[in-house]
């Protein structure tokens, strides 16, 4: 690795954990370390706020993940990434600005869309994409401000964690979520939801969910929630199913819960008991879990949905699912579907439609036939597929990273003609793109903060948190909160 006089320039497009671990990966190469690289990086995010998908894509009750905030946070706070939030890739920026003020670049976008569920009637009206209900309840500026829960029985198709958090979510009582910093206009609106019946519905079996042992118990937690089970889901487990089930720590932690909620479900109705909720409290909604569901078909009458068909499945000796014949049809006013995220295009990118992924050979961006472009790169989801988690997107980094010191390395990469940190700032002020900085973001930081202050949760104590969900409004305190902005002009 040669050394230079003038800092190697990388530009990170996207700040979640993908885009900051890459250059936190990077800074902590042995060449940085050693001082044989110098590098400048600049992370950008079309949101005027840092972290992606962890703020915009986690449950608000999940402070487990959300923590991961922290680190990042800790990252981006030494001043050694310069962060420039509310620019839009393939507008504010675009690929020839990159190729003009960088030397290469890292595209580390994520997937946001929802995967699609290729059934008869998904497109009725109150089918919709758990991504994007998501995206509403998380206070993205990007999403519309109401979302209507009118609607009694309503269907979660997935069983993974998004599908698990959106059903805590529709259950959960509103007041409950006050202790997390959810927006004022969630609240409002879960708080006037109609909703009593939540149905949650995986194609595979109880042993087969993605949920983790403390996700599951967790399901049942929130007062006036009764988890219901259906006992020939767990009765159709396969005796070496059972076997394998009780060999594995973390299935059998899983699938035991689900047994103890059906034992004491079935004692409740064979004493002729009132349900309760794990509190002892009144039932007030009702969380249903349902196993071995293939999804056929959503039902409707004058274009708007009215339930949903289902065919009962089961697991072949090799493991394989295989359709029974058996059709169930439920009453449902409201489906949302969690079968997976997926990427979206760049403008420039070259980018695989079936995937949803960059084109790309061990995160050397490609052309569809597998030429690497040099000094295009990619990292996290946008890279791999929406699969894994952080730990994954950490050695997606760690891959990616050493590609492209690989091609500095070799000299495969062509020096940015304009180098001046600054020059990308005054090429936003003439375009007129009101940018934020890491300043402005610890400016929105404190303020948001200063909103939960001012409030209580259903307990009384301060809230730790009122996300700003108005995009023209984050921007101003940013840029209220950042120093007058000294770009220098060339000589």
């Amino acid at each position: 690795m040669s050394s230079s006089t003038q800092p190697f320039r990388l530009a990170v497009i996207g700040s979640g954990p993908a885009g900051v671990y890459a250059a936190e990966t990077l800074l902590r190469s042995a060449p940085v370390k050693s001082g044989e690289l110098a590098v400048e990086i600049d992370l950008y995010d079309q949101l005027p706020t840092p972290f992606g998908l962890i703020r915009y894509g986690v449950a608000p009750d999940h402070p487990r993940i959300k923590g991961i905030i922290t680190a990042l946070h800790r990252i981006l706070d030494r001043g050694d990434i310069r962060f420039l939030g509310d620019v839009e890739f393939g507008t504010d920026l675009t690929i020839q600005d990159l190729h003009t003020h960088y030397d290469a670049a890292i595209f580390a976008t994520g997937a946001l869309k929802d995967a699609d569920l290729d059934i008869p009637g998904i497109d009725l009206e109150g089918s919709f994409g758990a991504a994007d209900f998501v995206a509403w309840y998380d206070g993205n500026p990007d999403y519309p401000r109401e979302w209507a829960l009118d609607k009694e029985s309503v269907a979660v198709i997935g069983n993974g964690n998004v599908a698990l958090d959106v059903a805590r979510v529709l259950a959960k009582s509103a007041d409950e979520l006050l202790r997390t910093e959810i927006p004022a206009n969630v609240h409002a609106d879960l708080a006037a939801a109609a909703t009593t019946d939540v149905h949650v519905f995986g194609r595979r079996g109880p042993a087969q969910s993605k949920f983790s042992p403390l996700e599951t118990r967790e399901l049942a937690h929130p007062k006036g929630v009764q988890v219901v089970l259906e006992g020939r889901d767990l009765e159709q487990i396969t005796e070496a199913e059972w076997e394998a089930i009780r060999a594995d720590k973390r299935t059998d932690q899983i699938v035991s819960t689900f047994e103890g909620w059906l034992e004491e479900q079935r004692r409740r109705e064979a004493a002729g008991e009132e349900p309760t909720d794990a509190h002892g409290g009144p039932v007030q909604r009702r969380l249903h879990l349902h196993f071995w569901h293939r999804p056929v078909e959503v039902l409707g009458e004058d274009g708007k949905v009215t339930g949903m068909r289902f065919e009962r499945t089961r697991l072949e000796e090799d493991g394989s699912l295989v359709g029974t014949g058996e059709l169930v049809d439920y009453e449902l006013g409201a489906v949302y579907r969690a079968v997976g995220y997926f990427g979206s295009a760049l403008p420039g990118v070259p980018y695989d439609e079936s995937r949803g992924v960059i084109h790309n050979a061990a995160g050397r961006v490609t052309k569809a036939d597998g030429t690497v472009i040099p000094g295009v790169y990619a990292n996290g989801w946008i890279k791999r597929g929406p699969v894994g988690l952080i730990g994954a997107t950490k050695s997606d980094a760690i891959e990616t990273i050493s590609s492209l010191l690989e091609d500095i390395d070799a000299g495969v990469l062509t020096p940015a003609p304009e180098r001046d940190a600054d020059a990308i700032l005054r090429t936003f002020d003439e375009r007129g793109v009101e940018y934020t900085t890491w300043e402005g973001w610890r400016a929105l930081d404190e303020h948001e903060k200063s909103l939960g202050a001012a409030e209580v949760d259903a307990e009384g104590e301060p809230r730790a948190r009122v996300k700003v969900v108005e995009r023209e409004e984050m921007v101003r305190v940013s840029r209220d909160g950042m120093t007058t902005i000294s770009v220098s002009t060339p000589a």
